[in-house]
């Protein structure tokens, strides 16, 4: 597991700390969630954000498992979102999800530094739809490069999109 005490120093006005998921964050995650703006740049989503039982069902599923690292981003004492890894393949993929509106504050940026600081196995991938410009634009500046694109069927735009995968080796 990532430490849980993580705290970055990347703006001395900002500091973001990473800690293990607790069964209390789980209701902000699933809030965050339910947002109709997230789910859209999220596009890979479940079928149904207001279904309480499948989101519960999944969290239960990837916090059981012991090869995912999953961790809280915590911003000024509060839950800000999350980020995980998770075998994917051959490799590890990451993941991460902010509130809506705390997006265009540098708290992606500097929460997926802090996590590859502690998430050391290379290479790890990432995935975003092609026009999420901002979650792409975070995943440069920490030092992914695009390797491909793929083709698949996005819950939250119920249509296939393009979504470009992205390596840090």
């Amino acid at each position: 597991m990532c430490r849980a005490d993580h705290v970055s120093s990347y703006d001395r006005r900002m500091a973001i700390t990473l800690r293990d998921v607790t069964d209390a964050d789980l209701p902000i995650f699933f809030d965050q969630h339910r947002d109709l703006t997230y789910n859209h740049m999220a596009a890979f989503t479940h079928k149904d954000p207001d279904d309480r039982a499948a989101f519960d069902a999944h969290w239960k599923k990837i916090r059981a498992n012991p090869e995912n690292k999953n961790q809280t981003i915590v911003f000024e004492g509060q839950v800000a979102g999350h980020i995980a890894s998770f075998p994917m393949g051959e490799d590890r993929e990451i993941t991460y999800g902010i509130a809506r509106h705390l997006w265009g504050r540098g708290l992606a940026t500097e929460a997926l530094r802090a996590f590859l600081a502690v998430e050391t196995d290379r290479p790890l991938r990432a995935r975003a739809a092609k026009d999420n410009v901002g979650s792409l634009r975070v995943l440069a500046k920490c030092g992914f490069e695009v390797i491909g694109e793929e083709i698949g069927f996005a819950n939250a735009r119920g249509q296939e999109i393009e979504e470009l995968v992205l390596r840090l080796s």
